[in-house]
């Protein structure tokens, strides 16, 4: 069949050609069989014309997949086989991820008298490591976090992310672990700081701010001897905090002086640290954090990681579930690639476009 106008199109119809939006993004790709919300899509994008068959398919409500019992698996009321293997499998993740969270803050607390348990923490890390196929950066959220815990939490969170990282930029698979070190460890001079600066409320004065940035030399300090990992974590711990264009503490590197370890650190660092709740401070929604990350790559950050670390983050499903700032729910519906934070989201039946409507944004993921 020739091109017909959008208002032809009837649901169940094929589409024979890709469709693109009016700036050239992928809208739908050739072979996607039209549903209700996807006209809906079509016309909110200005899309005027579309290739579909000539044979239209009857709008039929799709078949439900066939479910087998497990054995021995409790099913809380209401839930289906696969919510309750999903608890399963996230119980096991946060479980290795307390166990994980618990021995860092063991560490430091001791890491000044004591030498660090690297072994043990290595054991801990692959078996958190081993459950990362149901880890997802936007998703995750610890079971309980204490405000006092922030920085645990952040060592933890920024191990598995900077692994993730680390794969998805195409690193070779030996640098995977040591960079989930790295983020472990990137903090660990913290330890050496005093606690009150940390959880100040209030802004640091000159001479505390470069107390505090001494964290990157104390950490180095602390793993300069230690076995088990390489170089680039010890680096990692000192340079996080380095800028690509030299305007970075406490050596002032540049672009390449800078160790690819640190830079995927100092990514994973950024996210949780302002997706975190501290003591002083809100968790910001992780779309408004990616936002600013992607600024920060302009001079600051490596652009590659950064570019990888969002779309690889932002590649969510369709019928994602999410709540908005101004508090109402829905769930996605479009992600255009070229602008992966700001999808178009049904809502109570009608579609935002949050390219368009910027005042709005992605609060947080509904798990």
């Amino acid at each position: 069949m020739p091109s017909v106008t959008v208002a032809e199109v009837k649901p169940g119809s094929k589409i024979i050609k890709d469709v693109n939006t009016p700036l050239g993004g992928l809208l739908f790709s050739k072979g996607k069989v039209i549903l209700p919300r996807d006209i809906e899509i079509l016309q909110a994008f200005l899309v005027q014309q579309v290739e579909i068959e000539g044979a239209q398919i009857e709008n039929k409500a799709p078949e439900q997949p066939k479910t087998t019992a497990v054995k021995n698996t409790p099913v809380k009321a209401g839930a289906t086989i696969n919510e309750a293997q999903l608890a399963k499998t996230n119980s096991s993740l946060h479980d290795e991820y307390e166990k994980l969270l618990a021995l860092v803050k063991q560490i430091y607390r001791s890491v000044a008298a004591a030498p660090l348990p690297i072994l043990e923490l290595r054991s801990q890390l692959e078996a958190l490591i081993n459950e990362l196929k149901d880890y997802h950066v936007l998703k995750f959220a610890p079971r309980v976090i204490h405000d006092e815990d922030y920085n645990y939490h952040n060592a933890v969170l920024s191990a598995l992310t900077s692994y993730r990282i680390a794969q998805w930029c195409g690193y070779p698979q030996k640098d995977w672990m040591q960079a989930a070190f790295a983020g472990l460890l990137h903090d660990i001079g913290n330890a050496k700081v005093d606690a009150a600066l940390l959880q100040k409320p209030t802004p640091l004065t000159g001479d505390e701010l470069e107390e505090v940035r001494r964290h990157t030399t104390y950490g180095y300090q602390l793993l300069r001897n230690v076995t088990a990992i390489n170089e680039g974590v010890r680096l990692a711990a000192l340079q996080h905090h380095e800028k690509i264009d030299g305007s970075g503490y406490p050596l002032r590197l540049e672009g390449t002086q800078i160790h690819f370890y640190a830079k995927i650190v100092a990514v994973a660092d950024i996210f949780h640290a302002m997706t975190l709740r501290k003591a002083y401070r809100k968790a910001q929604s992780p779309y408004l954090v990616l936002e600013q990350i992607l600024a920060e790559s302009f001079g600051k950050l490596d652009p590659v990681i950064v570019q990888t670390f969002i779309q690889k983050t932002t590649d969510l499903y369709n019928g994602t579930r999410i709540k908005l700032s101004d508090g109402r729910h829905g769930e996605i519906i479009f992600t255009d690639r070229s602008n992966p934070t700001r999808p178009m989201v049904q809502v109570e039946g009608n579609i935002v476009n949050l390219m368009l409507e910027r005042e709005l944004h992605i609060m947080e993921i509904i798990a």
